[in-house]
């Protein structure tokens, strides 16, 4: 560890925190993990579903990217205040309530009749899930205090993140339709949460103050209206409607900072960009959504389109993906002492760039075996980058501050993850032809891993420096 174990903010030293009971180790990290792959199988399983789910609610084209996008929205707009209200107000009621309403969120959605219906409740799955996500890891953090026991912590939860990815699309292909797949899922986290109460431990870091309204207002807004943009970019990116809310996302940006540098109790300590540790984590979040998730998101849609495969076959295919990245997620930890959390990321998006461009032509040639060694190769980038995140995230802050580190690196993951669902949708619909379209995503998804692993590299040396 470094320096910034020994700094904390000035509520956290003046303010003493509410004796915590103690943790039951073991049982939090299964039943956290069993959780945490819940909310990402809810938030994976529209890849597989999504051209049935689109007919269903009839859903045009350039609107499906709003299918993909609500649940990275709600995660990317709430992750950094779940942080903040789980150090303050406790990490077990802010987890066990997130848990439950994604349980609640998620067998309303199979419930839906509109697009738009649809839309509101992933997006309330994905405020949801940043409640469960963003505590979970700091409830964890408590539970093992020691650097060994946070390792190998670290990298189970890790490796069930890429579990959850994996298991989301084949518990949906496997099951009737999309609905029942949404109805199973809303069980799991309801049952989950009950178990919950009965499990974890306590644990908070009070800072004092009032939750930071304004600031969340002011950044979810800034979200939507990029995202927005992204969309409608689909039809053309010099219309007024896309650079209007380009530049509602700026403003709306700026209105954020200017809002955390006010409050005494921000979402996020924006004192933290100026370290190294902090910003290579952020940006490792930022570009694995850009270029990992926002590729993967839609490609399993377009082998059911281009390719006419069922979505079992498509789901068995991404499996190879998804399963790989949880074996090598798994076992990221057994890395760490050798190779850093940093350079694991830099070798992670350099792999999923090697994946990507292997697929070039893929989709035109007809076959689905093209598509195997990109598969291969990106699941064990994306097991690096799934098992690396987490540990730099909760290195990157304070002990006492290890839910925010959680919720700001995971909410940069999820900004990626709608800017690049959105991205990719529209560089592949608006080409003349899907299979065009997909290989001009795919190459911009291979520079987008590329800008990602230098930045990830260039904050690695500069951290070394000094």
């Amino acid at each position: 560890m470094t320096g910034l174990d020994s700094v904390a903010t000035p509520a956290a030293v003046h303010t003493a925190a509410p004796p915590d009971t103690p943790a039951r180790p073991r049982a939090t990290l299964a039943l956290i993990s069993a959780a945490t792959a819940v909310a990402l199988m809810s938030y994976t399983a529209p890849m597989i579903t999504l051209p049935e789910t689109a007919a269903a609610l009839h859903t045009s084209l350039s609107a499906q990217a709003w299918l993909l996008n609500g649940t990275p929205l709600g995660l990317a707009a709430l992750l950094l205040v779940a942080g903040s209200l789980a150090d303050d107000y406790g990490r077990r009621r802010i987890f066990l309530s997130g848990t439950l309403a994604l349980g609640l969120t998620t067998a309303l959605g199979a419930l839906t009749t509109s697009t738009w219906q649809f839309t509101l409740a992933r997006i309330a799955q994905g405020a949801a899930s940043a409640a469960l996500l963003a505590s979970g890891l700091g409830l964890i953090v408590h539970a093992f205090p020691s650097p060994r026991g946070r390792l190998h912590a670290t990298g189970v939860w890790g490796a069930f993140v890429s579990g959850g990815i994996a298991a989301g699309p084949l518990v949906a292909a496997a099951l009737p339709n999309w609905r029942a797949g949404y109805g199973v899922l809303g069980a799991a986290a309801l049952l989950l949460a009950a178990l919950g109460t009965r499990t974890l431990a306590e644990s908070r870091a009070p800072r004092g103050g009032r939750p930071d309204t304004l600031g969340a207002l002011a950044f979810g807004l800034a979200l939507v209206a990029l995202v927005a943009a992204l969309t409608l970019g689909r039809d053309g990116w010099l219309r007024a409607q896309v650079g209007l809310l380009l530049a509602a996302a700026v403003v709306l940006g700026a209105a954020f900072v200017a809002v955390e540098r006010r409050t005494a109790t921000p979402m996020i300590d924006l004192g933290l960009l100026r370290r190294p540790r902090f910003l290579a984590s952020s940006a490792g979040g930022l570009f694995t959504g850009l270029s990992v998730i926002g590729m993967f998101s839609f490609l399993p849609a377009l082998m059911q389109q281009v390719l006419h495969l069922s979505p079992l076959d498509t789901a068995w295919l991404v499996l190879l993906w998804s399963g790989l990245s949880f074996a090598v997620a798994l076992q990221v930890k057994h890395l760490a002492p050798r190779v850093p959390p940093r350079a694991q990321l830099g070798i992670g998006f350099a792999l999923h760039m090697i994946a990507v461009l292997t697929m070039l032509g893929a989709l035109a040639s007809g076959s689905w075996s093209r598509l195997l060694p990109g598969l291969i190769v990106g699941g064990v980038g994306s097991g690096l980058l799934n098992g690396a995140l987490p540990l730099l995230a909760v290195e990157s802050v304070p002990r006492e501050r290890a839910a925010m580190g959680s919720g700001a690196q995971q909410t940069f993951r999820y900004i990626g993850s709608c800017a690049g669902v959105a991205l990719t949708i529209a560089l592949a619909t608006s080409a003349g032809s899907l299979t065009r379209g997909t290989d001009i995503a795919l190459l911009v998804s291979a520079i987008l891993a590329v800008v990602g692993a230098v930045l990830v590299l260039a904050l690695r040396d500069r951290a070394q420096e000094g």
